[in-house]
């Protein structure tokens, strides 16, 4: 794809019911009310007991289910919202190759400056203004690649056809999709990571994010060790270096409010009764 300048729109004549800009959370579903979270919100409870796990799983399960996930995709739970999922996938996934960075937005920009200056890895940075997108046919499928599906601060979104056609190597295709998922049909098997936070979207709260993971990428956690050091909060590996798969099965790597979770749930349940994800 050349770089492609967003197309002309005209100002709505109807003006949104919400006013707020929705940047960040976005506004709750209809007729919410916190007295829909009683029932089943284990506030005062352990996330590590028999009933605080099985919530996590379930908002886990509803997650793989309205989205449509290939079987063998993992989910996990990971703090810091989709910020910490994207930093835990940079820190733990990218290095035992070149990367390819794309970004038209505020937030593909941290990504490809944390790459660059912090990292340090060797990148090419693929940068497209406001209202443009980078050339994807520069993606090297034996380099990782790093990108946003959808740029939350400018609005441009990748084609649907992305990566038809495109042959895959040894390199990871790593996807930040806060403002994309629930929202667009995105191609799961093209993709290894998948990263977004509940408030995106669906009006979640705050603070939590999640980490979609693909069997490749998970293999990458097993057969690659960074030379860096990673922080407790991003640590996807034991320290023998086998993959910490629990972290996709209800247990979480630190303490996630038990009320944002049933919050969560909430939301999906209530895009299961409207129809699903269709």
């Amino acid at each position: 794809l050349p770089c492609q300048r967003a197309r002309a729109m005209e100002r709505p004549s109807q003006l949104p019911e919400s006013p707020h800009f929705g940047s960040g959370p976005c506004k709750k579903r209809p007729g919410y009310s916190l007295a829909a979270l009683e029932k089943t919100c284990l506030l005062g409870r352990s996330h590590r007991s028999k009933e605080g796990k099985a919530r996590l799983q379930d908002a886990l399960e509803k997650t793989r289910r309205v989205l449509a996930l290939p079987a063998e995709y993992h989910v996990g739970i990971v703090p810091a919202s989709d910020t910490g999922a994207m930093e835990m996938a940079m820190w733990n996934l990218l290095g035992p190759c070149g990367v390819d960075v794309f970004y038209w937005d505020a937030f593909g920009k941290s990504w490809a400056h944390d790459i660059v200056n912090e990292l340090k890895l060797e990148a090419n940075v693929h940068a497209a203004a406001y209202g443009e997108l980078p050339d994807f046919a520069a993606l090297d499928p034996d380099r990782d690649a790093v990108f946003t599906w959808n740029g939350t601060t400018s609005g441009v979104r990748l084609p649907d056809d992305t990566f038809t056609g495109t042959p895959r190597g040894r390199g990871l295709r790593i996807c930040d999709a806060t403002s994309a998922v629930f929202a667009y049909d995105l191609p799961w098997s093209d993709l290894d990571v998948v990263t977004f936070s509940w408030q995106k979207v669906l009006g979640g709260e705050a603070q939590h994010g999640v980490l979609i993971m693909s069997p490749r990428a998970v293999d990458r956690l097993a057969s690659y060790r960074p030379v860096w050091p990673i922080p407790k909060v991003f640590q996807l590996r034991k320290s023998s270096g086998e993959p910490i798969m629990d972290v996709y099965q209800g247990s979480t790597i630190n303490t996630p409010s038990m009320l944002c979770v049933e919050d969560y749930i909430d939301a999906l349940d209530w895009v299961v009764s409207i129809g699903g994800y269709e």
